[in-house]
């Protein structure tokens, strides 16, 4: 009778080929342990985010905290607003417009002087002393007196090597011509060039001061009735001396008194001005000339000024000088 085999444990390797083996069915983790193991891989992975987030929360909080802490500024009332303004232009006054004009063009204004021998007429001296000796032999030896005024009035710097406007019945007839800077300089002045039509005349001094400034001049294009201007000048040998107004019209016309002569296309302005004032400027708010002060209109022939003044446009005094028109 036949036994069966029996089978060691531990049993050589068999070369049959290997059975493949079948994995185990996978049993399901708790729910729990999958969901934070996610979490904390989100974490791990935007874990600078979050810490930058985190530091930003704290000092916006911070900031929160201080602002609701501090004490809110009452707002001022009306009142406390009028005191404030009033205290500041009381501290540091406001300067006018005239005020600022006048600053900016005093260094080019001048006085102008007509000098002439006691007694002359305007006249040749030479040819009328000639005459008179011989009439009178005495006549020939009689000492010439000093000058005396013949006319004040006033001129403007209008090119800083020491071209000087103002008006032709100024100067005229004199024998000498003086002029006096605004720093005191005074100099003999010499006649470039005249326009009689426009009652102008251009002068060069002989001696200027090193720091001469020329006023700037500006076209009368946009000006209009309306538009503040001021006069500066020696009325009455008084000054200098400046007189603010409005520009009351435009291409207005002067007869003389003595019906000798018609200006035209002037500027009609009503800012003070008397004899003196005559060769002046008229100028804007800027500073800028605009004009030539030369006539005043007064119905009862009276040197004085009753409101209406007259001036030369400056694009007219410009061309007595040769200078470009605007």
């Amino acid at each position: 009778m036949k036994k069966a085999p029996l089978y060691s444990r531990s049993r050589a390797p068999s070369r049959a080929t290997p059975v493949p083996e079948v994995a185990a069915p996978a049993v399901d983790a708790p729910a729990t342990t999958s969901r934070g193991s996610r979490w904390r891989d989100r974490l791990a992975r935007h874990e600078r985010r979050l810490w930058a987030a985190t530091v930003l929360l704290l000092v916006a909080g911070g900031f929160l905290w201080q602002t609701t802490r501090a004490p809110r500024a009452t707002p001022m009332t009306i009142e406390q607003i009028d005191a404030a303004i009033r205290q500041s232009i009381e501290d540091k006054p406001l300067t006018s417009a005239y005020a600022r004009a006048y600053e900016t063009v005093l260094p080019s204004v001048v006085r102008v002087v007509g000098l002439m021998t006691e007694g002359d007429d305007g006249s040749d001296d030479e040819d009328t002393r000639k005459e008179e000796s011989k009439k009178d032999p005495a006549a020939a030896k009689k000492p010439l007196h000093g000058p005396v005024e013949r006319g004040v009035g006033t001129g403007v710097v209008i090119i800083d090597n020491g071209t000087i406007l103002t008006n032709l019945h100024v100067i005229n007839g004199a024998k000498r011509i003086k002029v006096t800077f605004m720093d005191g300089t005074e100099s003999d002045a010499v006649v470039l060039n005249t326009q009689p039509e426009n009652d102008l005349a251009v002068l060069r001094a002989k001696t200027i001061p090193d720091d001469l400034e020329a006023a700037t001049m500006r076209s009368t294009a946009d000006l209009a009735p309306g538009d503040q201007v001021l006069a500066v000048g020696f009325p009455f040998g008084i000054g200098p001396s400046a007189s603010g107004g409005i520009v009351s019209g435009l291409k207005r016309e002067f007869r003389s008194p003595e019906g000798q002569q018609t200006l035209t296309n002037l500027i009609q302005f009503d800012a003070a001005a008397n004899p003196g004032n005559s060769g002046g400027p008229l100028v804007t708010m800027d500073g800028e000339v605009v004009g030539i002060v030369t006539a005043i209109l007064n119905p009862s022939r009276q040197r004085t000024f009753i409101g209406i003044g007259f001036a030369v446009p400056i694009e007219n005094a410009a061309s007595a000088v040769g200078m470009p028109p605007f």
